[in-house]
């Protein structure tokens, strides 16, 4: 047996990760936290006190000097500068265009000016920056929607521009009124003494656009009641700004209780999408989103409640927090499958506080070392999220502390058999030598990629094979010529073309028999592709060889059609033929293959603005060609050190 195999087989069968399905409406939620304890524990408005608002002087000037000194310089930039408008022309930008960037880039600049004016009144508490949260908040009560262009598509009138008498809520409209009820119930005495009448608009401003629809309506489909698609990350996100704003702006007990309970039972819908594994099929990047506006939910709960409810127990909810860890590679490297960038910046202290919450260690050192990476105070303490950005700022002191001796867990091996994805480094807590992480799944997940049986390979906490990722959002993303977008096909993925055919999109087009152990993984990868390829049999197995310090791929395969094969390894670096068998990639990583595959190496475009810090101004793909390839077949490649 060569010394490749051995790497397949050198792990006991004992450790053989097999997918599960998640089990329908576990309800993990609803069995600890009923309608009744919600309205019994959750506070009233009046009583509820989660962060010192700006009447508080002694909290906020306890602050650290270069925290208070950084977000108050930044606000002060702003201070006499024209706010940017969102003309009804740049929201019909999307529509006309498909361009959803330049709306979306106005808006966020106006949410955030918003937010740093805020903080640094309630830290300044001079009235230096009180006109600029009036102008902010008068300006969005103004807005007809509160969300983007490419999400109000949903309303009876189509996409077009916005219907005020059908208020949609998407994520953004969530996340403005949070901030807004943050800002009320930080600054009101401040507002009120600049007008009467700003905080009445602001109440009524949200419920109308968020408490009234979203107790009176159960289509949503980010909510889970309708059964006709599993959510994802907009189901926790959008109900962590729910929440936040039925805390802090609903007075009314019985509609208070109605709509906490509603939220519980619509994060459930959420849970019940996981494997116990805890894994993101959304990516690391969307994580921020998915399981940790999850933490943000049960924070709430727990805060308001005073500490009556806390599921921090619950085994799922500690897996789903232990995902961004497990899928951080190296420096600011993460697992990118799907939409998710292979650059992602965790907020620290949320990832620190989660750790905490759950007892696991690894976590709190992963954000303390988070935090340890982020040298501006602002840019650490200060985020979209004003629920957030409290906390950050009021426990900055404590994670500058513990980052100061923290370090990446590094896991040596992950295998999370419900999502199925794998990884492997070469030792515990080093970034050393080669790092590998491969993927089953199927090609209908969130986000998804046509990319079943694709591979990432990194060396040395670098890539050196990788998974692009995707553009700048527009239209076409998320329509039915998402799949016409070279990022997502598999030909531009680390997959096969078998007989001129790239996987197909579809629940269907899946990976089958995923085994992992530490070290390796197998997967047959031939449902992946439609009939037409003639492929009844592909068996794809990674490993990652400890002893050699090189990733091994052996591709075993049988055809019908016999018209040519070709494999695709992805690469942002500079490949070039050595010799028949054997590419080098910028002169230090190599790719041996079977001399009999014909190399021909693409360059395609990576300018798009979401790419290009990322990898560069272009990524070249290595395609291996096989013409009338045998019926059955295998082939060997293997990844090492020029």
């Amino acid at each position: 047996m060569d010394l490749s195999r051995r790497v397949f087989l050198n792990a006991p069968a004992a450790l053989l990760a097999q997918p599960r399905p998640a089990p329908p409406e576990k309800r993990l939620l609803q069995k600890r936290i009923s309608a009744d304890l919600l309205r019994r524990v959750v506070r009233p408005r009046a009583d509820w006190r989660p962060w010192p608002t700006a009447d508080d002087r002694a909290a906020w000037q306890a602050l650290p000097l270069e925290l208070k000194t950084s977000v108050v310089t930044a606000a002060e930039e702003n201070l006499g500068q024209s706010w940017p408008s969102l003309p009804a022309s740049l929201f019909l930008d999307y529509a006309r265009h498909g361009n959803r960037s330049r709306y979306e880039r106005v808006r966020r600049a106006r949410r955030d000016r918003l937010t740093l004016a805020a903080l640094a009144e309630c830290i300044d508490g001079r009235g230096r920056f009180l006109d600029d949260v009036l102008d902010g908040v008068w300006l969005a009560c103004e807005e007809s929607f509160w969300g983007v262009p490419a999400h109000i598509g949903v309303q009876k009138a189509g996409n077009t521009l916005p219907d005020v008498a059908e208020p949609i809520v998407d994520l953004f409209a969530a996340e403005t009124s949070a901030t807004l009820a943050w800002i009320d119930y930080l600054l009101g005495p401040q507002l009120d003494r600049l007008s009467k009448l700003a905080r009445p608009r602001i109440h009524m401003e949200i419920r109308r656009r968020i408490l009234d629809p979203l107790l009176a309506r159960d289509d949503f489909w980010w909510l889970g009641f309708s059964g006709s698609r599993a959510v994802n990350n907009w189901n926790p996100w959008i109900n962590s700004n729910w929440l936040s704003s039925v805390l802090l702006v609903e007075t009314d007990a019985d509609r208070r209780a109605a709509a906490l309970h509603k939220i519980v039972r619509s994060l459930d819908a959420f849970l019940d999408v996981y494997h116990d594994d805890g894994g993101c099929d959304e990516g690391p990047g969307y994580w921020s989103r998915a399981g940790a506006s999850l933490f943000d939910c049960l924070e709430l709960l727990r805060s308001a409640s005073g500490g009556a409810i806390d599921v921090y127990d619950m085994l799922l909810v500690r897996e789903i927090g232990a995902y961004i860890y497990r899928a951080h590679v190296a420096g600011p490297w993460y697992l990118n499958f799907a939409d998710a960038s292979a650059k992602v910046t965790p907020d620290a202290v949320l990832v620190w506080r989660y750790g905490q919450r759950v007892r696991d260690e690894k976590m709190q050192a992963f954000g303390a070392w988070l935090a340890g990476q982020e040298m501006e105070p602002r840019r650490l303490a200060v985020h979209e999220s004003m629920w957030r950005s409290l906390q950050s700022l009021f426990h900055y002191e404590d994670i500058r502390a513990a980052s100061q001796s923290a370090r990446p867990p590094l896991v040596a091996d992950v295998i999370l058999p419900g999502t199925q994805v794998f990884t492997a480094r070469m030792q515990q807590g080093s970034d050393r030598g080669f790092y590998l992480a491969a993927q089953g799944g199927h090609n209908a997940e969130s986000h998804n990629h046509n990319d079943v049986g694709n591979f990432v390979v990194f060396c040395d906490g670098e890539p050196v094979f990788i998974d692009i990722g995707v553009e700048t959002y527009s239209a076409r993303t998320f329509s039915s010529q998402r799949y016409e977008i070279w990022t997502m096909q598999s030909a531009w993925h680390n997959c096969p073309t078998i007989n001129g055919l790239m996987q197909a999109p579809g629940r269907q087009f899946e990976a089958r028999n995923f085994q992992a152990q530490p070290g390796s993984v197998s997967m047959e990868i031939h449902a992946a592709y439609p009939g037409e390829a003639g492929c009844p049999r592909w068996l794809r197995e990674l490993a990652l060889d400890r002893k050699s310090n090189r990733v091994v791929l052996r591709d075993a395969f049988e055809l019908a059609r016999r018209d040519s094969v070709e494999w695709n390894f992805i690469t942002h670096r500079t490949p070039k033929t050595d010799a028949p068998g054997r590419i080098v990639l910028d002169a230090r990583y190599v790719l041996s293959f079977d001399p009999a595959l014909q190399a021909q190496i693409d360059e395609h475009s990576s300018e798009d603005a979401r790419l290009r810090p990322i990898w560069g101004p272009a990524v070249r793909r290595i395609r291996l060609r096989l013409d009338a390839p045998p019926a059955r077949g295998t082939y060997t490649f293997s990844i090492g050190l020029a």
